[in-house]
């Protein structure tokens, strides 16, 4: 687990260059704005290996750019540590919650708490969808939702 005193939040998607860094971006600002940053370890990951190393996608970066956010994040996969090292896994759909619980059962001392992260939309949105495959748009209704969830989480474990 983390340091003591810190809590611990790992933020995962398929391929951790849309969804997933968007959410980490967003609650590490959140967390800076709240005077806590400090005390959290904030992360992002893939349930794939599709896209390591690589940067967000550059329509998620113009999203975040949009409202004043940097990131300088690479694509990770998410590994077994993860499961001993975070507190909190926040996944956006059911695939990325199936594949994670999976693999959290094959992973010995697995003390992570694995949910949606739309399981703390005010707006009761349950998936964050993968832009990938669409337009600048709905990069910025992820941020939006994402923003939300990350507002409600923090509020939640502060």
């Amino acid at each position: 687990m983390a340091a003591v005193g810190t809590k611990s939040v790992l933020f995962v998607c398929l391929g951790n260059i849309c969804r997933s860094p968007i959410a980490e971006a967003v609650f590490r600002k959140l967390a800076t704005d709240a005077g806590v940053v400090d005390k959290w370890v904030i992360d992002s990951g893939a349930t794939s290996d599709w896209n390591v190393g690589s940067s967000p996608d550059a329509r998620g970066i113009v999203c975040l750019w949009g409202h004043g956010i940097e990131t300088s994040h690479r694509a990770r996969q998410v590994t077994k540590d993860d499961f001993l090292s975070f507190e909190y896994i926040l996944c956006m759909d059911e695939n990325n919650l199936s594949e994670l619980n999976r693999k959290a059962k094959l992973t010995k001392g697995n003390q992570a708490k694995i949910e949606l992260l739309g399981s703390y939309d005010p707006q009761k949105q349950l998936i964050i969808k993968d832009p990938y495959y669409g337009r600048e748009e709905d990069f910025e209704k992820v941020y939006v939702q994402c923003e939300r969830c990350c507002k409600a989480f923090l509020e939640a474990n502060s």
